[in-house]
């Protein structure tokens, strides 16, 4: 079900374009991975399907043609491109969360380093305030997730959080639009970064009470926020004006 304070594309021409804009920003953020990572939405007024970047494409090769349809089941059934063999990592987190509107896979250096170290992401920068209520580990296999029983482990790894690391494998981050989990994306990215540079400087220091985290986790996850964010990236990276 999605959530009535996030705005959500009218149309599918506008869910796909909101796709396409989002690759070119994760790839210009240096989320691309080879042809490797990929994201998806709901197709509005229809939870039971989504559209997804096509196999053999980079992010920011995504076109209304080659996008493609899939199920609940994890199978195509329309769109120009091949279907992604991790397409499980979405269609069994869309099972399981209707709140989620849009999934991202991608394997950036830091998040993967640091879920190869077995130490949690801490609250110690404002991107890690964002995931103040924890980023859960996957810790079944390093290998490509391809089957609905694997996928399903991600789900349930993933819970009720923002994002899931896949142990020396990747990410997979969840949001109530492609705004939002194109934005998360980044951001888990940068709390890995400064995490693993502030262990690598001395270690853990003095951090900010709780009641803090709290107050600047409730102000930097408002949905504008993210739209905001979003919009500046699309108008930097996509072109749209």
């Amino acid at each position: 079900m999605a959530d009535a304070h996030f705005p959500q594309p009218q149309s599918c021409e506008q869910a796909r374009q909101l796709l396409i804009d989002a690759g070119r920003i994760l790839e210009a953020s240096g989320q691309g991975d080879l042809t490797r990572g990929h994201i998806s939405v709901r197709v509005p007024g229809d939870p039971t399907h989504f559209y997804m970047k096509p196999h053999s494409h980079g992010f920011d090769e995504m076109t209304h043609e080659n996008i493609v349809i899939c199920n609940l089941d994890g199978e195509k059934v329309g769109g120009g491109g091949r279907r992604h063999s991790e397409v499980y990592i979405h269609s069994e987190i869309y099972k399981v969360r209707p709140d989620v509107m849009s999934v991202i896979h991608a394997h950036p250096t830091h998040a993967v380093a640091l879920s190869a170290t077995g130490r949690p992401l801490r609250p110690i920068s404002q991107p890690g305030v964002t995931f103040r209520d924890g980023v859960p580990v996957y810790t079944g296999t390093i290998e490509l997730i391809r089957s609905q029983a694997m996928g399903a482990g991600v789900a349930q790894a993933l819970g009720p959080h923002k994002a899931v690391l896949l142990r020396n494998h990747g990410v997979a981050v969840v949001g109530r639009g492609v705004e939002e989990s194109t934005i998360l994306a980044i951001l888990l990215e940068n709390a890995c970064q400064i995490q693993l540079l502030a262990d690598a400087a001395g270690g853990k220091g003095e951090e900010f009470d709780a009641a803090t985290i709290e107050r600047l986790y409730e102000t930097i996850t408002k949905p504008e926020q993210f739209i905001i964010n979003f919009e500046y990236l699309r108008r930097r990276y996509a072109g749209a004006r």
